[in-house]
């Protein structure tokens, strides 16, 4: 592999810890990372490492309990989200300062959804947390983030694996690391364990918008409630959208983290998700050297 790359990191919520495992791994084994273009979580993880604060950032999140997390919700009663996310921001700050996105040694892109336009907004200067805090607004959790003629929200809306953003040169290479990888068959919980897996995160909210069909043992269907109905819908189209983006646009190496791997605000699970990130690493680091393997003596039959 080239030493130079473009690193993509798409969004997933708490499984973009792993984005920190992945990155270890590239400077360990020597490589240059040229830019970072992120997504949600992405654009969290890939702005800290670029403002040269993704050690303390780690070091933060691998402090964290179930109780500490849930510290970190600043709840509200607007009708368009329940999260405000300013706690979140708060703790970014302390980390890394007040810093400008065109002051980082490293380009940086940040990828947030406008509603009113109905496109893509890229963050490359201004703000560094007013884009952070655009960027990881999943609908209907975090409050969407007003501005002069805009309106936006997360960008994994429109864009959860930003390839096509990134411009390189002769020789460099493009990393991406998508955190809604496939899940084997075999590691996928049955139906409701699945349903009721999602739904402990969300448990204060299914005392107030319970949704379930009346189910009889004939039927044997899983007790989905609206949330995981509009969850699981949202999951289908971003799966969607990373397909189509990763073959118009085919990075040299693809990390994935699987969707089971954690729910999206499990982030008391840091140690776990950064291994996991740096195993992923190792096991498409050895796909590749595979597959260059097996083209080489194809070639040379």
């Amino acid at each position: 592999m080239d030493k130079k790359i473009h690193l993509v990191l798409g969004s997933g919520g708490a499984r973009g810890m792993a984005h920190i495992g992945v990155i270890e791994m590239l400077q360990e084994e020597g490589f240059e990372i040229v830019s970072v273009t992120g997504c949600s979580m992405g654009a969290v993880v890939g702005g800290m490492y670029c403002a040269g604060s993704l050690t303390a950032y780690k070091n933060w999140l691998l402090s964290l309990n179930k109780k500490a997390v849930w510290n970190l919700f600043d709840f509200t009663f607007s009708k368009q989200g329940f999260v405000k996310g300013e706690k979140v921001l708060g703790i970014l700050r302390e980390l890394a300062g007040e810093r400008e996105i065109g002051q980082f040694q490293i380009p940086f892109t940040a990828v947030a959804t406008d509603l009113l336009h109905k496109k893509e907004i890229h963050f490359t200067e201004g703000n560094f947390y007013k884009a952070l805090r655009a960027s990881m607004g999943i609908p209907g959790v975090f409050t969407p983030v007003a501005a002069i003629n805009s309106f936006m929200v997360d960008g994994s809306v429109l864009n959860p694996l930003p390839l096509n953003l990134v411009n390189r040169q002769a020789g460099e290479m493009l990393v991406a690391v998508n955190l809604n990888g496939f899940t084997p068959v075999s590691e996928q919980p049955a139906a409701e364990t699945a349903v009721a897996s999602t739904a402990d995160t969300w448990t204060w909210l299914k005392k107030y918008l319970p949704f379930t069909g009346n189910k009889t043992k004939q039927q044997r269907l899983p007790s989905y409630s609206m949330f995981n109905v509009l969850n699981t819908c949202y999951d289908f189209t971003q799966d969607r959208l990373t397909a189509m983006m990763i073959k118009s646009y085919p990075p040299d190496l693809l990390i994935e983290i699987p969707r089971n791997a954690c729910a999206v605000f499990e982030f008391y699970r840091a140690a776990e998700m950064i291994e996991k990130g740096r195993t992923a690493y190792r096991d498409a680091r050895q796909l590749q050297t595979c597959a260059n393997d097996i083209k080489g003596s194809v070639n040379q039959a």
